[in-house]
């Protein structure tokens, strides 16, 4: 293929892919800017097999078919609430890629490497390997396969930190190493990032997994665009760029709707005080016994349906608020069907977002798009956080950490100063939980304490929002 037209369809996938990012921006576009760049994405390797004369190899041939059978199967069977999970995990197949690709030209031919295609490829191996590991602990994580909370070290701080210098260090090393000592400072150059990874990793509680997951989207991308400066293949260097820097203004997002900042998470320094928390394993929460208070309300389950109903039937303007808690019940049927029975009834419905409310950005968005909410009825935080005082119901559906008032004024916790929906502003409040237990974030909710304005429908959120559809 001629140079010239080789470069302007890479300019062309380059192009289709940022476009793709900016319609995925929208729900409404969603879909659309997500084929373009799978479509974008499939021309580029085509190119490039074409482009580098490999398209002969039939092991790249078999590889590319696997791949896309394994993707297939994932989108076909991953339920959206396991969603979070799979982003995180080829968040880390991204990072392991490009750690191989580094790797493998180190040891290929280290004489021939240019100096800076030994920078960009060191940094690839320690930026790659990081996300790989980081991943691959955010999604034990989140399919509770360690605790949730986050796993504190003695000296946690100093190991992060020693191991981050380190990093730093071999990478310096690895650029200026002989041909000699190039494999082994490559091993050694992975291994001290998988250990950085996994030492940031696990002292990320729930809470701050959303930032965790924009982070490791972010670090993805670099390593890719470093692995394509090594390769001096542009393509990828550009395709590199763009996801890392979206990754970048995502986690930002994410930062500033958690009050929270990347070295804050990156260096462990979230902190949490047991006076004032409740520990609970993600694990325990979805196995364990009802509490007596749950105990108690099940008991009054039929009066406390009448007096939700009552309350919703004398309402006016009503705020709906997701959470996980939906996400793990698979409640947006329902509650797709009660928006349709208030709006029959004449009621101002609308959904309000919270920026992290589930295990990753947009993850209610999708949830409740995939029921067909129509758009226009989801709010953002900022756009409806002031609606609250004078709305007369706020049913609270799954949601726990983002409609917790403690963050306004619980110090030394891990949500203190993250802004939260203001939902005990509302003149009702209906909560449908499955329990009053403490969220991700281990931070009891004052809200889930006895008060004149607030009904418990404690369970599985399918039932009790179902219970209120019955006598509507």
């Amino acid at each position: 293929m001629p140079p010239v037209s080789y470069k302007l369809i890479d300019l062309v996938c380059i192009f289709g892919i940022i476009s793709g990012i900016r319609l995925m921006s929208s729900p409404k576009t969603a879909r659309a800017g997500n084929l373009l760049g799978a479509a974008c994405m499939l021309i580029a390797i085509i190119t490039t097999m074409i482009g580098t004369h490999i398209v002969s190899l039939k092991v790249i041939w078999i590889s590319m078919g696997l791949g896309a059978l394994v993707g297939c199967l994932l989108a076909v069977y991953i339920k959206m609430t396991q969603m979070p999970q799979l982003v995180a995990l080829l968040n880390g197949f991204g990072g392991a890629a490009s750690t191989v690709v580094a790797f493998v030209l180190f040891n290929d031919s280290p004489a021939v490497i240019s100096g800076i295609a030994r920078f960009a490829g060191a940094l690839a191996l320690v930026i790659g390997s990081v996300t790989f590991s980081g991943s691959i602990v955010a999604v034990a994580k989140l399919s509770g396969k360690i605790s949730p909370l986050p796993v504190i070290l003695r000296g946690h701080f100093i190991f992060n930190l020693l191991t981050l210098i380190g990093a730093g260090i071999l990478i310096q090393l690895v650029t200026i190493a002989s041909s000699d000592n190039t494999a082994m400072l490559s091993v050694l150059s992975i291994l001290v990032s998988l250990l950085f990874g996994i030492l940031f990793a696990i002292r990320v509680g729930g809470g701050d997994m959303p930032i965790a997951i924009s982070f490791l989207n972010s670090l993805s991308g670099i390593a890719a665009a470093t692995v394509g400066l090594a390769t001096s293949n542009l393509l990828v260097v550009a395709v590199g760029a763009i996801v890392g820097s979206a990754g970048i203004v995502l986690t930002k997002i994410m930062c500033r709707a958690m009050n929270s900042s990347i070295v804050k998470v990156l260096m462990g320094r979230t902190t949490f005080s047991t006076t004032t928390q409740t520990h609970l394993n993600l694990a325990d929460r979805d196995t364990s016994p009802q509490t007596s208070q749950s105990t108690l309300t099940a008991q009054n389950t039929s009066a406390a349906v009448d007096e939700a109903v009552a309350v919703i039937n004398a309402a006016k303007k009503i705020i709906i608020v997701p959470g996980y808690g939906m996400a793990l019940a698979q409640a947006q049927f329902q509650l797709k069907r009660l928006l349709d029975r208030l709006e029959e009834k004449g009621k101002q419905v609308k959904f309000a977002i919270h920026p992290v409310a589930g295990r990753m950005p947009g993850h209610m968005n999708v949830l409740l798009a995939e029921v067909e909410v129509p758009y226009d009825k989801l709010y953002q935080m900022e756009a409806v956080n002031s609606e609250f005082k004078g709305t007369d119901v706020a049913l609270v559906v799954g949601a726990n950490d983002v409609v917790n008032p403690a963050a306004r004024i619980a110090k030394a916790t891990p949500i203190y100063g993250m802004p939260v929906l203001n939902v005990d502003q509302a003149d009702h409040i209906i909560i449908c939980n499955k329990d009053t237990l403490p969220g991700y974030a281990g931070v009891n909710n004052p809200l889930f304490e006895p008060r004149e304005n607030t009904i418990l429908l404690l369970g599985d959120a399918v039932e009790t929002v179902g219970k209120i559809l019955e006598k509507l």
